[in-house]
Order: C-alpha cells, then sequence, then structure tokens
C-alpha cells in the first residue's frame, strides 16, 4: 500500500472459475479487479476487458464512444450459470464513456452505468469513463505504519464533517463552481491543521446523480464522484492529508440505493441487488431500493466496495450510514409494509450477519481502520465484540446525547431546571459503547437551525450559550464531531448548494468562535484524561450534577495516571453567580485553563483568578472547595 507506485505493466485480466466461486459464496473481496472495465492485453494487444453480473439477462452488450455507441457491434460472453458476462475489445483506451445494454427475455432494453466503475461522467450525464487506478501515487507509508498501532479509543478523535462542493466555492469556474480534488486538499488541509482537526469526514464521494442527496443515493459505489476530478485528483487529497496526520473517514451508505434507471434498480430486468418483495426491498419514505442482504453476490459487492476504499485510497474509516434502518425490518414502514423474521419480530437477520461479516473482515484485515455506525437506537452492543453477540464497529454515533443536548440548548433558561438532567443521562449510558458525540449536517438542515440559532436570547447570548454548550461537548466522554461552519458559528442553516458564510469571520463574534473552538481542539490534544478513557467511569466524575435550581454542573475528566486531571464548571443561565463553590478532591491549587467568557473568544471579558487555591472546606461531597464568581452563560476548566 505504501510508497509511490509504478505504473504496472498491462496484463491479461480475466475471470476464472475461482473468481466465479468466491463471488457466488461472497467472499471474493477483490472482485472488483475482475468485474467492471480494466486495462488489459490478450495476444499482444492491448484493451480493455469488460465484465458485469447479469444473471437475469437474455443477452448484454458494451458499447460507448469506441464504437460511436453502437448498440449492438459487441455483444458479451456468458460465462456460466453464476450471470457474469464479459468481453475484451482490444484497441479501447482510459477515457472512453460506455455502458451496458441489457435486453431481458422480455425484449426490454436497459441502458446501465457499470456498477464497478472507477470514473463516471459528470452529472447529469450518466454514463461510465473507462480508467486505470493501478498506478495511484502515494507517499503515506509513515502515516499508515503509524496508524495501524494505534488504540484509537484512547486517541484524540475530532472529526470535521466536511461536504467539498459547499465548502468554499471557486470564484473562477462554472455555475457549480467546484474545487477539483487537488485544489480542496490544499486549501482544507491549512485549515484543519491550524485548528486541530484530527480528522475529516468527507460526504458524499462515491458517484451519485443528485446534488440534493448529498450523496446519499449512491449509483457508483466504486467511482470518487467526478464533480471533483478523477480518482488520481482524489487520490492526491487523500495522501495530502495524511502527509498532514489528518485522518480520512468517508460516509459510506450499504443501506439503501436511488431507482434511477441507469443505476442498480432492477439491473437486469428484475430484482438483483434489492430484495425482490418491495416489503423488504423499498423505503416508502425514501423512495429508494433496499440491498438483498441474504444474497452472497450482493453482500461480496458491498464488502468488497469498504474494501476498496480502504485498500485502493487508503481510507482510515467508514461512517456507516442509516444502520437502524438495516438492523429494523419495520424502520419507517406501516403494518403491512413489512415482513416479520423466521421468529416473527422486527430485526433484520440478514443485516445482522452483514455487519458481523463485514466488520470482520475489515478490522481483522485492517486493524487501524474504523468502522463507525451512525445508529439512532438502542440496539445493544453495536460495538460489542461478535463471540458476545455484538456487531463489533469501532465506533457509535451517540445520537440520543445529540439530541437531548441539542434540545436543551434550545430551551430558554428559565426552563432549563426543568429538564436538568438531559444533560446528565447520555453518562449513564455512556459505558455501553464506544461513542463519537455527532453534531453533524443533520442537525443543521431543514427548518433545525444553524447551531447559533438554536441558542436563546439576543445575539451575544446565543454565542455565549453556544460557547458553553461546546465546552461541555469537548468536556463530556467520547470522540468530537462537529460539521463544517459550527465551528464558527454560521448563523444560516447548510445548503449544498451555496458556500459557507467565511464573510462572517470578519465579525468579531464569529472570528471568536473560531478562535475559541481551536482553543477546545488544542485543550483536548494536549490533555490525555479529555480522550484516553472515553467509555467508562474511571475517566469521568460528577462533582454536582444535580444543582437544577441554577443549572450549574461540575464534573472531572481524569488521567489514568492521576496527572493534569480537568475540572469543568459550567453556568447555563445568564445570571452570574457570586462566589461560587466547587467542590475538589485534592488540597492544592486549580490553574485556570479555560474561560469562555474571554474577550478575545467574544465573551464579555469576566475575569477569573489565574489559580485558586482549595480550602479544607467541605462542599459537593468533596473535602475541599473553590470558590469564584461564575460568569453568565459560561463554561470555566481548571487543570490540577
Amino acid at each position: 500500500m505504501a510508497g509511490v507506485a509504478k505504473t504496472k505493466k498491462a496484463e491479461k485480466v480475466f475471470i476464472s472459475e475461482a473468481d466465479e466461486y468466491l463471488f457466488a459464496q461472497g467472499t471474493h473481496y477483490d472482485i472488483y479487479k475482475k468485474l467492471g472495465a480494466h486495462p488489459s492485453v490478450e495476444n499482444g494487444k492491448k484493451g480493455m476487458f469488460f465484465a458485469v453480473w447479469a444473471p437475469h439477462a437474455e443477452q448484454v452488450h458494451v458499447f460507448g464512444t469506441f464504437n460511436e455507441w453502437e448498440e449492438n457491434q459487441y455483444p458479451m460472453k456468458k460465462k456460466g450459470p453464476g450471470g457474469i458476462y464479459e468481453l475484451f475489445i482490444p484497441g479501447v483506451k482510459t477515457g472512453e464513456m460506455y455502458k451496458f445494454l441489457i435486453t431481458t427475455p422480455d425484449g426490454r432494453k436497459l441502458y446501465k452505468a457499470d456498477p464497478f466503475a472507477n470514473y463516471a461522467e459528470k452529472r447529469p450525464g450518466t454514463a461510465s469513463i473507462t480508467t486505470d487506478i493501478s498506478h495511484l501515487k502515494w507517499s503515506d507509508s509513515a502515516w499508515l505504519e503509524e496508524r495501524d498501532g494505534k488504540d484509537m479509543n484512547k486517541e484524540p478523535m475530532a472529526i470535521y464533517e466536511c461536504h467539498i462542493g459547499s465548502w468554499m466555492k471557486h470564484p473562477c469556474k462554472d455555475e457549480d463552481g467546484f474545487y477539483n480534488y487537488r485544489e480542496f486538499a490544499d486549501r482544507l488541509v491549512a485549515y484543519l491543521k491550524d485548528l486541530k482537526f484530527t480528522h475529516v469526514e468527507l460526504m458524499g464521494i462515491a458517484e451519485h446523480p443528485f446534488d440534493g442527496s448529498w450523496g446519499y443515493q449512491v449509483t457508483g459505489y466504486y467511482a470518487p464522484t467526478s464533480r471533483y476530478g478523477t480518482a488520481e485528483d482524489f487520490a492526491y487529497l487523500v495522501n495530502t492529508l495524511h502527509r498532514s496526520g489528518i485522518g480520512v473517514i468517508l460516509d459510506w451508505v450499504p443501506a439503501h440505493f436511488p431507482k434511477d434507471a441507469h443505476g442498480l434498480a432492477e439491473f437486469d430486468g428484475e430484482a438483483l441487488f434489492e430484495h425482490p418483495d418491495p416489503r423488504l426491498g423499498e423505503h416508502p419514505d425514501w423512495g429508494t431500493k433496499i440491498f438483498n442482504y441474504g444474497k452472497n453476490e450482493v453482500k461480496n459487492f458491498l464488502i468488497a466496495n469498504a474494501l476498496f476504499w480502504i485498500k485502493e485510497f487508503h481510507i482510515d474509516g467508514l461512517r456507516v450510514d442509516a444502520v437502524a434502518s438495516m438492523l429494523y425490518l419495520d424502520y419507517g414502514k406501516k403494518d403491512g409494509e413489512w415482513v416479520p423474521n423466521k421468529f416473527g419480530s422486527n430485526k433484520n437477520l440478514e443485516a445482522i450477519e452483514f455487519f458481523k461479516h463485514f466488520n470482520s473482515v475489515i478490522r481483522g484485515t485492517f486493524p487501524g481502520v474504523m468502522t463507525i455506525a451512525e445508529e439512532s437506537t438502542a440496539w445493544p452492543m453495536v460495538t460489542g465484540p461478535i463471540d458476545k453477540g455484538g456487531l463489533d464497529f469501532s465506533f457509535k454515533w451517540n445520537m440520543g446525547w445529540m439530541h437531548d443536548f441539542c434540545e436543551y440548548m434550545k430551551l430558554d433558561p428559565y426552563f432549563r431546571k426543568n429538564n436538568h438532567y438531559s444533560m446528565t443521562f447520555a453518562m449513564s449510558y455512556n459505558s455501553a459503547e464506544n461513542y463519537i458525540l455527532p453534531l453533524s449536517h443533520d442537525e443543521v438542515v431543514h427548518l433545525k437551525c444553524s447551531m447559533v440559532n438554536k441558542m436563546p436570547g439576543l445575539r451575544a447570548d446565543k454565542y455565549a450559550n453556544l460557547r458553553a454548550g461546546y465546552a461541555y461537548m469537548f468536556g463530556h466522554e467520547g470522540k468530537k464531531l462537529l460539521f463544517m461552519g459550527q465551528e464558527f458559528a454560521q448563523e444560516r442553516e447548510w445548503s449544498e448548494e451555496r458556500e459557507l458564510d467565511w464573510y462572517m469571520l470578519q465579525d468579531e463574534l464569529n472570528s471568536g468562535m473560531l478562535e475559541y473552538v481551536k482553543f477546545l481542539l488544542n485543550m483536548y490534544r494536549k490533555y490525555p484524561c479529555l480522550h484516553e478513557i472515553d467509555n467508562d467511569w474511571n475517566g469521568f466524575e460528577w462533582v454536582n450534577a444535580d444543582d437544577a435550581e441554577r443549572s450549574t454542573y461540575s464534573f472531572i475528566r481524569k488521567a489514568s495516571d492521576g496527572k493534569n486531571n480537568l475540572l469543568f464548571v459550567l453556568n447555563m443561565t445568564p445570571v452570574e453567580r457570586k462566589d461560587y463553590c466547587v467542590g475538589v478532591p485534592r488540597r492544592k491549587n486549580y490553574k485556570l485553563v479555560l474561560n469562555s467568557d474571554d474577550k478575545q473568544f467574544g465573551g464579555n471579558g469576566a475575569e477569573i483568578p489565574a489559580s485558586i487555591r482549595a480550602t479544607s472546606e467541605p462542599c459537593d461531597y468533596k473535602p475541599y472547595r473553590i470558590t469564584f464568581d461564575l460568569p453568565a452563560s459560561s463554561a470555566l476548566v481548571f487543570v490540577f
């Protein structure tokens, strides 16, 4: 995987009986090197080898710009009962558009893009394009070696969720205004390095026809979207991020796919990738098809695709979208729209086995690569080991924490005392999974308001509330995820059609918020107590979780060596608390690390002593206390 790849000499590509057998068994993890379109040599002639799985087809042709789209010139040969068709065409080079013409037994003609294509025509075009990804250039071996030696449960992980097409628009390009992957890399890397994010999570990389789906309705699972360039350009982006010490996570969508005519739906005239029973094979709310997780070839298509991104593009993690919709047969469905399993329950047994297969292969082969479940229910042991009944994901998004946090922060401070335990509840189940705390794109669209405009009060109050909220997030156990724009408190909701409101950084409140998030990220990485123990009570201790009347919270994040622990004190009302007392475990100096009300962050500039000596007076069931004036709507952090 490592080092600079050399251009490989073209060799003959063919499908053997072993390939057919392994694909039919669902265990051909390199099948993408055989199906699709690949440069090949036969009888001394260079050309392109085409192969497609279409078992219900009467006949399959391949056609494209290389033969002026003559449909019937190149009939493909059926290999055997598995339904794979193949053909070598001499003289075909890379950069040619093509499609498969599938003729059904009842005479229908279907014009399909290649499910295994590595490059596609930019929308609204729908053709696949021949390419060669065997010579991608890499110089990230040091990153990969270091990655594979880490236990990410104990490492800092602060993820920047990002949509390339709307992060920043190019001022001099066409109406789309897209930066290509290379231009984007050079701009994003400098930004993330300055802020100290550890990872970027990229939305919408696999090819998709509709911008408004944000990349969550995929037609080209094996192709980086051509909106931003070629496969080589995308490899440059990943390589550049790695060389700058930033990991890359991709959104991955094995839950469903769209019904576009050129896509996977009824690929060879019948249900092939989807389940044939619409009660099992369609999402009525989303208007999409559901993969048939009981079919070996379909499982192979998906698991090989995950491995494709990891092996060919050095991806460090896959965030699996809509896991709950896969695990529950009745997800988003009414009575009569779903079928119980053989035991009469709503659990999708085939999806469960798929996840166990997926995670055992990914994590067993690439122990440094993370799999992350976006799972919104109380399904047990999502990150638990398979031998104990778990699904074995590396991490799970903590959607419960996200919901409770956002609902609490939206409240007028007067009513927060009646909802006080919304902010403490997540710690009661925190040890159940390995969690990531997400404030994702889903929280700032569809009239949910931006993060800062969820906050109550006048404009300055909103920013003060958000600063306090972010401090709580970074102090709470669990890895961190922020969607782009939240780091400087963009006030408009996100839209994929426009860039972030970078002009807002001219405002002191927004530039102050950016400085504040940068400070939190540096603090998070600097102090091991904030990340090395993230899933049990050895790393977290409430000091006072019960001060509902004043809406204050205090807790300690503890390091395994007992050094440089952090005390967090939060005031969630716009009322200053004079002579506020906090119980502490040791009689020593508590040094101020963070004051969210500092003027450099856009606050009022309330002054807190740089160091406070604990006194021998019990408080909060602790033997000692520190006393100070706690600013309104603020967060203070002390190290001891």
